[in-house]
């Protein structure tokens, strides 16, 4: 049974003081719908994407929670998987319609984290870390940090070239109505901008977010019936790894990705050459790199020099365009809507209705959402 996309939605994200989550997932689950033309009482379940609604907010029972706001009664999980909470929430949401379980289903993205001192929020983000890490004090900069500089280390990566990708993806950014950050980003800025834990600095880290991304999923025989432009879901492929780094074989890649990646890339029958736009989980600068390496698009040590080169900018149609969003860094990471969200973008540019950020001829897309350090990986390869 093959899953298509009919709706999605997503709304402003940032720091969005004056809504509560429940406004935010009712927005994007509304106009996911309009999108879909279909109506709330076409959903067969609901499976949400959310991290951090216990830890910051007191409230673990999503799926019954949004179930009652939508006025359904029908199984409704939170689905979690530290910041791929979005992205699992998703594939649980293919698995559910390959299955013949259900025929429409609701995957929805929330998050609301600006509420919180940022103390609150560290604290409650390395519940996804190890408990080695935690009892060391480590942060998740200090992990991606640690990533950083083995790349470094190993290929020669350079601070200026990871500060690349963050004025990359605020180019991005600037394009694209609903994103955290929307100002141009200049190399020296990135540079001059304050340590955090060496090499990185604030401005290669994403920001605490708040906001709310919707997919509505159905059978290809009902994506037939619809009359929206409907999106097929080519391959959904999970894969882990150890929850701390200091048990990984390697720290110059994460190994869920490259296994996600290639059980995704075997499904769909597709390789890296065949993906025109790609919206990998550009959490942190050396991130974004590690990914597009790892998925295949460059092979090790080459990848912070195309993004240099502008390989991965829109217009420059070299290769792949990447986190044309803006990503994680100029978009927002509401971390159990970032993957939901990655969705979103990827759907909207295979319909041609990215506007301004629309990759030219985009065919194939793919989407990378990762959990902690990288003990998740979600991929998912779309086309039209």
């Amino acid at each position: 049974m093959k899953t298509n996309v009919i709706g999605v939605a997503t709304t402003k994200f940032g720091e969005l003081w004056d809504v509560s989550p429940r406004t935010l997932a009712k927005e994007a689950v509304a106009l996911a719908l309009i999108d879909s033309d279909i109506e709330m009482k076409h959903i067969q379940a609901v499976f949400v994407g959310n991290m951090l609604s216990g830890m910051l907010g007191g409230q673990e029972h999503l799926g019954a929670f949004f179930a009652d706001e939508f006025g359904l009664s029908v199984p409704a999980l939170k689905i979690e998987g530290a910041c791929a909470s979005g992205g699992l929430a998703m594939h649980t949401g293919v698995l559910a319609i390959e299955s013949e379980q259900y025929d429409t289903v609701l995957v929805l993205g929330v998050e609301k984290m600006t509420d919180h001192s940022p103390e609150d929020v560290a604290r409650a983000l390395m519940g996804a870390g190890s408990e080695e890490e935690r009892f060391s004090g480590a942060t998740f900069p200090g992990l991606y940090a640690i990533l950083a500089q083995a790349h470094s280390e190993k290929y020669g990566t350079t601070e200026e070239q990871m500060a690349m990708v963050a004025v990359k993806n605020h180019y991005h950014a600037s394009l694209n109505p609903n994103a955290q950050f929307r100002s141009l980003l200049k190399l020296e800025q990135v540079m001059k901008s304050s340590k955090i834990a060496d090499p990185l600095k604030l401005l290669d880290c994403s920001p605490i977010t708040d906001g709310a991304s919707a997919v509505i999923l159905t059978t290809e025989v009902k994506s037939q019936m619809s009359k929206v432009k409907s999106i097929e879901v080519f391959a959904s492929a999970v894969a882990t790894d150890s929850l701390g780094l200091s048990k990984r074989k390697s720290l110059t890649e994460l190994a869920a990705t490259i296994e996600a990646g290639n059980s995704a890339y075997r499904k769909a029958g597709v390789g890296p050459k065949d993906i025109g736009v790609c919206e990998v989980h550009d959490c942190f600068t050396i991130a974004e790199i590690l990914a597009m390496e790892d998925l295949g698009f460059y092979e090790k040590g080459q990848a912070a020099g195309a993004v240099v080169r502008g390989e991965t900018t829109l217009g420059s149609q070299k290769k792949v365009v990447i986190n044309p969003s803006g990503g994680l860094k100029g978009c927002g990471h509401p971390v159990g809507a970032t993957g939901v969200k990655q969705i979103v973008e990827i759907v909207e540019q295979l319909r041609g209705t990215a506007g301004k950020r629309q990759v030219v001829d985009a065919k194939i897309g793919l989407a990378h959402n990762v959990g902690g350090s990288g003990a998740t990986a979600v991929v998912h390869i779309l086309g039209r």
